[in-house]
Parts: structure tokens; C-alpha cells; sequence
């Protein structure tokens, strides 16, 4: 399969890179961050791009969406992380929706696939406990009673905690924490009786949350797939969900090699522009590269996450690439602008917060090499 974008595909590349721009440039972020906006983004434009179906592109048609697939999804990603575009967009749009289409009951399909695809409702995966991501890990207990399930414990930086109107919660109904099996996954509604939901202010200025259960009662239709069998169900998504998040982090890369170069011509120093030295053009010549690569890495990942299939291995591939060269270009970035890199007044700042939160997001640069060279038997 070619690494190009089909003249559909390019479409809606266009039609999502204006609609950011003009709708939810960086000055949005910046807005929302002044104003301690708890949400971390604006209700009316996630209704627009909603309405523009980009909340809907991973929805089938028979539940509200348009099953634009991966490569769609990784394209509005790619442009959100132009303009650091806020929205619940990766956690309810990509993540739960992908959770639910593929181990949700015709039921749970029924109720929450078309409320997530018109952007009526917002749904979050709440996952890990600590400040590494390992899903094996859980810990909270999901103890068995008369009428369902009993949950108790915690969940940490859950992505549009403070927002979502339902969670998807990852729990233990046996074995003990670091045991792969013996992890089901439930769905509890916001307002739950023992449900507490602290916000957790954040270097992204995003909405994200600490959710605690203490006792909170479930009935069994609350159980997303099988009991004990999460990982079956939960891993493919994940997957495909951190190939996304390797597209924002292509967009953040590439606006700041973008701004960066920009910013080279213009500077002048000794009488001349700053992008004449040439210790400055090898830099610059080197981001450039690692952002190529990157991108066929994501985009591969990407068409193999809408062909079916395993697709482990090339999420783990495009997630650590995508890691590894946003933290470049935001540094990068941050240096040869000088002084105006480091000031708040400056953009750029925001750029490199979004990266490294999103690095760790779903699991970080070390975690999926690791995981890399063991899927490629090393």
C-alpha cells in the first residue's frame, strides 16, 4: 500500500487544517488555560466538529457515523496538533468508540456509539493507577455480589475526566496486580453513588482527571465483554488509539520545524539571517529527516489499523518514533528561537507541554520500545 493519501482522504485533510485554524487556533488554548476553563475546552466548538463528523469517523453508519476509518482519524489528529486544537476528540471519538465497536454489547452499541459520533455524550477509558502506564498493573477491585459488581479503588490522569459523562473502567475481578488475566473492564455513568472525580490541573492546560471508587455498585450489564478477558478486547483499541496520538505528535513536530525555519530567515545576526550558519541548517536538516520518517511510520500504522488485523507491532512503532521526534522538534524549537523560546508570551511553550504529556500518553517512549523488540523477537 502506497504512503500517500487517496484524493478523499486529501479532502478532508484540507477541510480539517481550516477548520482548526480558523476555529481553534493556539490563542483558543491559551484562552481557555487563562480563564481555569475546568473542561479544558469549549463546548460549542466540540459541537462543531461534531457536526463536521469528525466525532463520528470511527462510528459505523447503521450508529450515527461515518466509518472514516484510521487514516481519517490520524489526519484530524495531524491538525489538531497544528493548532493544539482542545477537545474530547482522542479520548471519546478514537478510544471509546473503538472500545465499544469492538467488545461492547449490541446493547451498549446501541445506547452509546450514536451519542458519541453526534458528540451528545462524552466517554473516557480510565486505565492506569500510577505514573507510568501498564494496564497489567491494576489494581482496583471489582469484587462480585448478589446484584453485579462492587468496584473499589482509584484511577489517575484519565484524559476529559472532569467532562465525561461515562467511564470505562479498567478493574481486577481476580489475580492480583501485574497478572494479565483476571482484568474486565466496566462502564460506570458519571453521578454514580462512591464515584469522586477530582480535576488535575496539568502542564497541557487539557481536562484531565483523578477518579476514585469507593464502593461503587454495579449491575452485571455494566460489564464490557468478557469477565477476566479485558486485555482481549482493550490491547487492539489501545493500538489503535496510540497510533492517533502518534499522529498529534506528527502535528506538534512538524508546526515547530514549520515556525522554526520560518524563524531562522528572519532572525539576523552579525548582519545576516541566523539560518545561514550552518551548524543551524545541519539541525534543521536533521529534524526535517526524523519528521519524514516519522510520518510513513504513522501513516503506515495508521492504513494497517483500517486493513484489520494485529497491528501491535506497528502501533508500538509509530507511538515511539512519534515520541522520540516530538521531543526533538520541541526542543529543537525552543533553542534556536532563544530567548523568546522560554516566555509565556511565546506559543511555542505550549507546543512542548502537549508533547510531553502526550509522550506518556498510552504508554511512553521506553514502554513501546521495549514492546517493540519484543513483538520483533529481541
Amino acid at each position: 500500500m502506497a504512503l500517500v493519501l487517496n484524493e478523499e482522504q486529501q479532502l478532508l485533510k484540507e477541510s480539517a487544517e481550516g477548520f482548526f485554524k480558523e476555529k481553534a487556533p493556539v490563542s483558543q488554548l491559551r484562552r481557555l488555560r487563562d480563564d481555569g476553563s475546568e473542561l479544558g475546552y469549549s463546548k460549542d466548538f466540540w459541537a462543531e466538529m461534531s457536526e463536521m463528523g469528525f466525532a463520528g469517523l470511527l462510528v459505523d453508519e447503521d450508529h450515527g457515523g461515518t466509518a472514516f476509518g484510521y487514516v481519517g482519524a490520524g489526519i484530524v489528529a495531524e491538525a489538531m496538533g497544528h493548532t493544539l486544537s482542545a477537545s474530547p476528540f482522542m479520548a471519546s471519538g478514537v478510544l471509546a468508540a473503538s472500545i465499544i465497536a469492538s467488545a461492547g454489547s449490541e446493547a451498549q452499541k446501541e445506547e452509546l456509539l450514536p451519542a458519541i459520533a453526534s458528540g451528545e455524550m462524552i466517554v473516557t477509558l480510565a486505565i492506569d493507577e500510577g505514573s507510568r502506564h501498564n494496564p497489567e498493573d491494576t489494581a482496583l477491585k471489582a469484587e462480585k455480589t448478589g446484584e453485579g459488581f462492587k468496584l473499589n479503588g482509584l484511577k489517575t490522569f484519565v484524559p476529559e475526566g472532569s467532562g465525561a459523562d461515562k467511564f470505562l473502567v479498567l478493574a481486577r475481578t481476580a489475580g492480583e496486580a501485574g497478572e494479565r488475566d483476571g482484568l474486565s473492564l466496566f462502564l460506570v455513568d458519571r453521578g454514580t453513588n462512591g464515584l469522586i472525580v477530582d480535576a488535575i490541573v496539568s502542564v497541557d492546560s487539557r481536562n484531565w482527571a483523578k477518579v476514585t471508587f469507593e464502593g461503587v455498585s454495579l449491575t452485571a450489564d455494566a460489564l464490557v465483554g468478557g469477565e477476566g478477558k479485558a486485555l482481549e478486547g482493550l490491547e487492539p483499541a489501545l493500538d489503535r488509539a496510540r497510533i492517533v496520538v502518534a499522529a498529534e505528535l506528527l502535528g506538534i513536530s512538524q508546526h515547530c520545524f514549520t515556525e522554526t525555519v520560518e524563524y531562522l530567515k528572519e532572525r539576523k545576526q552579525f548582519g545576516v539571517p541566523i539560518g545561514s550558519f550552518q551548524a543551524l541548517q545541519h539541525r534543521a536538516a536533521e529534524l526535517y529527516g526524523e519528521i519524514e520518517v516519522t510520518r510513513s511510520a504513522v501513516l503506515k500504522a495508521l492504513q494497517m489499523a483500517d486493513t484489520g488485523g494485529d497491528v501491535a507491532w506497528f502501533a508500538s512503532l509509530a507511538k515511539a518514533k512519534a515520541s522520540k521526534t516530538a521531543e526533538l522538534a520541541t526542543n529543537e524549537a525552543i533553542q534556536m528561537h532563544g530567548g523568546i523560546g522560554m516566555t509565556d508570551e511565546f506559543d511555542m511553550g505550549f507546543y512542548i507541554k502537549r508533547a510531553r504529556v502526550l509522550q506518556h500518553l498510552y504508554g511512553d517512549f521506553n514502554y513501546h520500545a521495549d514492546r517493540f523488540a519484543r513483538l520483533s523477537g529481541y
